[in-house]
């Protein structure tokens, strides 16, 4: 077993050789897809992140928005409630004044009605008063005739209402 150095320099040689084809060929390629690859996994990672922030944000605007949205639609609802609550005020009080505007009318009219009745009274008991003095002129009464013409001048009052 001896030691040959012309053997083991080429062997040498051969292995430099073979180390600078692998390195240019193999070992520069594949190093360079892996920094690729490395940079293209942080520039995933980086729009992942700018995505997530993205998202996050878009969901901070939604959910203030959302209360925003509640928050009117609270007020609108409010405001409902208050004009409700002012058009029924405003109705009860134009009811009531139609009402108090009914009554009066109602009160004129039988006060009108009432001027008429007494009227028209007064008007058969000035004719009656005139039946009745006429007939007693035309005859002299006694108590009973004076009884009998007094009941039947208030049979023909109660006849005539």
């Amino acid at each position: 077993m001896g030691f040959n150095a012309g053997s083991m320099i080429i062997q040498l040689i051969m292995f430099i050789i073979l180390l600078a084809l692998i390195t240019k060929f193999a070992w520069r390629p594949l190093m360079n897809v892996m920094q690729e690859r490395e940079e293209h996994v942080a520039n995933e990672i980086d729009t992942a992140e700018k995505n997530r922030q993205e998202a996050e944000r878009l969901m901070q605007e939604a959910q203030d928005e959302l209360q925003g949205t509640r928050q009117n639609a609270q007020k609108i609802i409010e405001d409902a409630k208050e004009t409700a609550k002012s058009e029924q005020n405003t109705m009860i009080a134009e009811a009531k004044e139609e009402a108090q505007r009914i009554k009066d009318n109602a009160r004129q009219e039988i006060e009108q009605e009432k001027e008429r009745a007494v009227q028209a009274l007064q008007e058969q008991v000035g004719t009656l008063s005139v039946q009745i003095a006429s007939k007693v002129i035309e005859k002299e009464l006694t108590v009973d005739e004076q009884e009998k013409l007094i009941n039947e001048y208030l049979e023909e009052v109660g006849k005539s209402k």
